[in-house]
């Protein structure tokens, strides 16, 4: 009787960690069934996400930025020409990220949030130089213009963190023969950075969201061509129409703080889908 009892007391104890076993493989099957149904998704964000954080954006109606003619401050020639204007251009700029008041939004946030739940199912392209995506908590970043509170070195093309002033006579060391420094930014006619890495997502992207930006400045206003020749659903969430409005299958316009979020919202409710 008491072998019997201690039998059956096996038994149960081994059913009940087949049970468990079971439960644990369906749990892990379940979560992996979850994480191959999620998307991936690509999101272009330019100047209109930050400019309710303080930071004022090109005007290409007049050609003017911060007051300053773009060939002047935002091209080789013109760095070439009057290196200290262009420093201290970029230097003003870097002191005002830096102030306490510019911070990120709730656009940045939510978006940080959305990198969050898909892992490496997201990617975020960025025409910003500014830094307000990785302080709102996103890590998958790509600056294809370049970062502010970078510098480079003309020679070796080596890139370093800086956050002071950048003066005409700074030398980089990195290379046998000191050569200067320059802003880490894209200047016109120059080519964006990252753009295999773009392209390769681009191709594979669920859906692609457009944020902010103009639609008028190439290769970054065709993103929406090439995610639509890979499949992709695309979104415009923007101020106002953009240049290339009319390549996007839903477009919703309004304050970054506000279509941002609804947008993320419903992404994480399950409630957009693509028009297949």
């Amino acid at each position: 009787m008491h072998t019997r009892h201690r039998l059956c007391q096996f038994r149960k104890s081994k059913h009940v960690l087949h049970q468990r076993f079971r439960s644990r493989i369906f749990h892990r099957d379940t979560m992996a069934a979850a994480e191959l149904k999620k998307p991936f998704v690509v999101v272009l964000t330019g100047a209109g996400i930050s400019a309710e954080s303080g930071i004022r954006t090109f005007r290409a109606d007049d050609g003017l930025w911060e007051e300053h003619k773009v060939e002047d401050v935002a091209t080789l020639d013109g760095f070439k020409r009057d290196p200290a204007l262009v420093q201290a251009f970029y230097n003003a700029r870097r002191r005002q990220l830096q102030q306490a008041e510019i911070a990120p939004n709730t656009a940045h946030r939510v978006l940080a949030d959305l990198e969050e739940w898909l892992g490496d199912n997201f990617l975020l392209v960025t025409q910003n130089i500014d830094n307000l995506h990785e302080r709102a908590g996103s890590k998958r970043v790509l600056h294809m213009h370049g970062e502010l509170l970078k510098v480079r070195c003309t020679r070796s093309g080596q890139v370093f963190e800086w956050r002071e002033d950048l003066n005409v006579d700074e030398r980089c060391h990195c290379c046998q023969f000191p050569a200067p420094l320059r802003p880490h930014v894209v200047w016109f006619g120059e080519m964006p950075l990252e753009m295999n890495e773009i392209y390769e997502a681009l191709a594979k992207a669920d859906f692609f969201v457009a944020i902010g930006t103009s639609g008028n400045v190439y290769p970054a206003a065709g993103f929406v061509h090439e995610a639509r020749l890979g499949g992709a659903y695309t979104m415009e969430l923007n101020l106002e129409p953009s240049q290339v409005e009319s390549q996007f299958e839903e477009k919703h316009y309004g304050l970054a703080s506000e279509v941002v979020p609804r947008f993320v919202h419903k992404f994480l409710m399950g409630k957009v889908e693509r028009a297949d």
